[in-house]
Order: structure tokens, then sequence, then C-alpha cells
């Protein structure tokens, strides 16, 4: 059997570009990923087959539209192998549809973890390759650290990052979907008159400002700089965000914003004393279902047994 841990994503900055003809966005998406993450297991098996655990599995589909899964066979797929004969165990701890990238970062460990099993030694490139036809997030997921998203946000560049930060995620009820978030930006954006269409919107680039505290290790900084151009949306679609926005920053959080296309709301602290009390401040504040101190940057989805 391979284990491989793999971490959740926040975008300290999610810039979206206006709707393009393909039906996607330009994005300028700095990915953080944080130890908050899954674990999958990969084991021998006849076929490929799923099963999962952790507050969120009764929500992760165990079928061929699960990531992993996907995953899976397209490495098998690639390798040549008509059987790939395994059987993946998702331990999840990733807020299910919570725009923390749980799906793409069980379909990056999939691709750790069959390698591994299969002894295929496949180069990171081709890794890299394949998830990015999986989705948008799944290379970053792979990748780990700090790294720069254009295109879809599956064009990678590492980012410089100094030391430690300290974060707080507040997980909702239920889940959001990132296409009905995205239409839901290109509808405020019609609706405020600046269109939606990629020559209505400047193409986005990541904030030097940003790039700068993440460099220097400066969470007062990067706090002031988190920006994130699909929250209007998402606090549109569940208005409720803004109150779990609101309890995080009264209980001390430096910054706040919701994570990716939501409804996770993350919430930067100057360490982890502050995270935790934000923690305990926003479960008592009624807000959030769950909320999980944690810190970051983190590897990537790697084989820990």
């Amino acid at each position: 059997m391979i284990t491989v841990r793999v971490p959740a994503k926040v975008n300290v900055q999610l810039g979206v570009g206006g709707l393009r003809a393909d039906g996607f966005h330009d994005l300028a998406n700095v990915f953080f990923a944080v130890a908050l993450g899954d674990e999958v297991t990969a084991s021998p098996g006849e076929g490929v087959t799923l099963s999962c655990t952790g507050p969120d599995a009764a929500v992760v589909p165990l079928d061929d539209s699960n990531l992993a899964a996907r995953a899976a066979r397209l490495l098998a797929a690639h390798h040549g192998l008509a059987d790939p004969g395994v059987h993946l165990h998702i331990a999840k701890a990733i807020p299910v549809a919570g725009g923390m990238a749980g799906g793409s970062a069980d379909g990056a460990a999939a691709l750790v973890a069959c390698d591994a099993l299969w002894q295929l030694d496949t180069p990171l490139p081709v890794l890299l390759d394949l998830a990015a036809e999986l989705g948008s997030d799944v290379p970053f997921a792979l990748l780990g650290g700090v790294a720069l998203g254009r295109g879809r946000g599956e064009i990678l560049e590492p980012l410089p990052v100094e030391g430690t930060f300290h974060w707080i995620f507040a997980v909702a009820d239920g889940g959001l979907s990132t296409p009905a978030v995205y239409r839901e930006c290109d509808r405020l954006r019609d609706r405020a008159g600046t269109g939606s269409g990629e020559t209505d919107v400047t193409t986005p680039d990541a904030d030097p400002t940003l790039l700068a505290a993440l460099a220097e290790g400066d969470a007062v900084a990067l706090a002031a700089a988190l920006t994130n151009d699909l929250q209007p949306a998402a606090v549109s679609l569940r208005p409720a965000l803004a109150a779990t926005l609101r309890a995080g920053t009264e209980a001390g959080a430096l910054g706040a914003l919701v994570s990716g296309s939501g409804p996770t709301c993350a919430f930067l602290a100057k360490d982890a004393e502050s995270a935790a009390a934000v923690a305990e401040a926003l479960l008592a504040s009624g807000t959030c279902r769950a909320a999980h101190a944690t810190y970051g940057p983190v590897p990537g989805a790697s084989v820990v047994s």
C-alpha cells in the first residue's frame, strides 16, 4: 500500500479576467498550500475502485466522476496498462465543494500514489501535464508551496516565500458550485455595466505588493493585500458568508477572504496562538459548522508511507 498526503489550497489572490470564447476566464491565481489535507492510499485491486472516510465522506462520489479514479485511469492509459488494478481509499479532511480544491487534491494524490504502487517512475513534468488534463487546480496540488497560476490556473510559476503563515478556515454548511460562482461573477459584472467579456475586463496580473509580502514573510502586509474577484459572487449566492467574514475579523484575524469559489472562508492570523483563538471564536459565533487552524506553506502531494 502507498499513502500520499496532499494539501488544500487557499488563493491569496484570485484575479479573474473576462469570459473567453471557450467558456473559461484568464486568471492571476496565487495558490498557497496549507497543512490541512487529505490522504489517499492506493492498494492492489481489480479495475479502479474507491472508498472514503471523513466528515464529508457521504457526499464524495465513488465512481469515475471522482478525480482520483480519473487520475488512476489516465496514468494507466499513458503507460499502456490495460488493467489499472487499484483500490483508492480517500481519508477526507478538506471540505467538499468548499473552494479549497479538495477534489483536485485527491486527483493529484492518486497520480502520485498509483505511480509509486505501479513502480512507473513517471517524471514530474509528465505528471504535471497529466494533472492539467484532469483540471486547472490539479497541477498545483502536485507542486505545493506557493505559486502563481496563469491561463486557467494550470500554468504555474513557483514563488518565493519566507517563513510560516497561520491560517483559519471556517467551513460552511453545504458547498458551492464553481461554475455557478463564475456565472454569478459574470452576471454581477454585466449588471454593474462594466461587461463580462474578455474585451471588457482587464487581463489580471499578480499584485507586486502581495508578492513582496510573501517573499518577506510579512503577515500584516499579506493580510492587507488579500483579494478574490469571485468573493462578491460567492457572497451573492450565499449571503451568510458576510457574517462569517465579519466574525473572523472581529475575533482578531489580520485579514479575511472567501477561499476560491467558496463557501469556505479563510482568515490570516499573526501566529499559531492567535489562529487558535480565532478558530474558537468562529465556532462560538455560530456562523460556520467547523473551524480549522492550520499553517503553510507546505509541499505538494507526497508519499508518507
